[in-house]
Parts: C-alpha cells; structure tokens; sequence
C-alpha cells in the first residue's frame, strides 16, 4: 500500500511524461487558440485548432430516464457559434486554465476550465501541429 501513495503522489506531481518545453508551449497554444478564440469571437483561431473530424460531445440529459445520452458538435457548429459570437467575452473578465494532463508520442490529454464549463481534449500532432481531435465538455450549472 504504501508503494502505491508514493507512486500516486510522485506521477500527479510531475510533468506530462516525454514532453519538452517547445512542446508544451505548442499544445498550451492550441488550448488557448480554441478558447481566447471563443472569447474574442475569431473564428479563424479556433478553427486553426481544431481537427477537421472534430468529436465535441457532452454528457446530456437524466442519465435515470436516456441511456448513453450525448449532444454531438462538429468543428463547423463549434466555428459558427464563434462567429456568431456565442461566448465572446470582454478580455478583462476572462478566467481560464489549459492544464496539460499528458503526452505521450504525438497524443495528448488537456484539461480546460472556465467560469462556464470544463473541457477534456485528446490532441493529435499532425506534421507539428497539435489539434484537437476529441473534446468531452461539461457545462457548470
């Protein structure tokens, strides 16, 4: 058992395994393309992140009464909402975080959160790009 605790603490304390600096910075700028693009309402920067077979989805409805129930957006909804605005926010009252959970080869887990919601990305390094493949949200009540 105690093995355990020293692993468990060692690996949340530590750094996404085999990720260097240059790589960090170009996921973290992904992350924060597709959000500050939202915020800003330029649709060209959220959509330089995303894959063109974007996967958004997000758990809905009363789990007791719908099975497996998931609102699905494509990379064309997610970049039309930006251009019609649907989060832009005035850059003072902006509050989000891009955590990088892991890297491993040309994957990566991200965590996004803001006031409104919480994003889980799997990002693929596509010829030195990082791009967001799949997203799984939740919207904070």
């Amino acid at each position: 058992m105690e093995f355990i605790a020293i692993v468990i603490t060692a690996v949340a304390a530590s750094q996404p395994i085999g990720s260097d600096a240059a790589t960090l910075a170009a996921i973290d700028s992904t992350c924060h393309d597709y959000i500050d693009g939202q915020l800003e309402g330029d649709p060209d920067r959220v959509a330089r992140s995303l894959h063109p077979d974007l996967a958004k989805r997000a758990v809905v409805g009363d789990q007791q009464y719908e099975s497996f129930g998931l609102r699905r957006m494509s990379k064309e909804e997610l970049v039309s909402l930006t251009k019609r605005g649907a989060l832009k926010t005035p850059a003072d009252k902006w509050d989000r975080t891009c955590k990088i959970l892991d890297v491993t080869g040309n994957a990566a887990s991200v965590r996004l959160e803001t006031p409104w919601f919480v994003d889980y990305f799997h990002m693929g390094n596509f010829d030195g790009k990082w791009l967001i493949v799949n997203a799984l949200w939740y919207m904070k009540k």
